[in-house]
């Protein structure tokens, strides 16, 4: 997977304007969640029926993408550029080392924002069950009230990004993410866990519900339109390089993160709650990062 996903993710920037890059971002996510759900659903559905279904579809689909990206997508066959494209660990080198900090800023925010949203992302249901007193599936449950708010709002989040710019959008979204894990520490269990209404798919809406679509919401002004921000630091040939750093960063991140946060949560004594203190901080150390970051804006002079 690691093998083509950086190659097709960078296709969108290749392909793409611009000034349209956060929206088509947006469209992006917003085709992958809902692919994730109608592939849980149908999955599950084929599990049922013999669980070898869910394989062999799975496979045909990815066969069948593959085959659309071969046959419609157009990319650039070269680039107005004869120097020589470093590598990832070159370029990675001569971001470090430039005097404007503005990439090395936003990758060391993404690394920072991923570190703090795995915390959720890893430790949610424990917490749930731990602290919250829910059973397991309810964890998981209200996990997916926070992926679905995603979802809906990767589209909006594109188009924010690109009317109010991407570092504000970015950095509204840090800030209501903080605000939203601080106040799943700060407000009592029998608050959060009071039911407040009853929808249909989704169940039970509890405080902890709302306050998990709120940074659902807030997660996707962050990620949609970080990736854009990213690519636009540099010139078209570099595209795809800068898309790996994206991954490397936010990967490794994606690796530290529960490991941060499972020491924390051990040093102070299993309480689950302790990573809804701890990771707003490092989405604080973020914001600090974006705050200066001066680059990454849609460059309308491209078409």
């Amino acid at each position: 997977m690691a093998f083509w996903r950086t190659p097709v993710i960078a296709l969108m920037p290749d392909i793409t304007p611009s000034q349209y890059r956060s929206q088509a971002n947006g469209i992006i996510n917003l085709m992958g969640g809902l692919g994730a759900i109608i592939s849980f659903l149908g999955g599950a559905a084929l599990y049922k029926l013999d669980p070898r279904f869910p394989f062999w579809l799975g496979s045909v689909l990815v066969l069948v993408a593959a085959l659309l990206v071969f046959i419609f997508i157009k990319e650039p066959k070269a680039y107005e550029t004869d120097e020589v494209q470093p590598s990832l660990w070159a370029s990675l080198k001569m971001i470090v080392q430039e005097k404007e900090k503005s990439a090395f800023r936003i990758l060391l925010a993404i690394f920072f924002w991923f570190l703090s949203y795995t915390a959720i992302e890893a430790f949610f249901t424990l917490y749930a069950v731990k602290y919250l007193k829910y059973a397991e599936a309810d964890g998981a449950r209200l996990l997916g009230h926070l992926s679905l708010l995603f979802v809906i709002f990767a589209l909006p989040a594109g188009i924010l990004g690109s009317r109010l710019g991407r570092r504000k959008t970015i950095v509204a979204g840090i800030c209501v993410m903080t605000l939203a894990m601080l106040a799943m520490f700060f407000v009592p269990v029998a608050t959060l866990t009071l039911n407040l209404t009853k929808l249909p798919l989704l169940g039970q809406i509890p405080v902890i519900s709302l306050i998990l679509m709120v940074a659902g919401a807030a997660w996707a002004l962050i990620n949609i339109n970080s990736l854009p921000m990213v690519v636009d630091l540099t010139d078209a040939a570099r595209v795809g390089t800068y898309t790996g750093l994206y991954y490397l960063f936010s990967t490794l991140s994606a690796i530290a993160g529960p490991n941060v946060n499972g020491w924390i949560i051990q040093l102070s004594g299993g309480n689950y709650n302790s990573i809804m203190i701890v990771a707003p901080i490092f989405m604080v150390i973020a914001l600090v990062l974006m705050l200066g970051v001066h680059r990454g804006e849609a460059n309308l002079a491209i078409k």
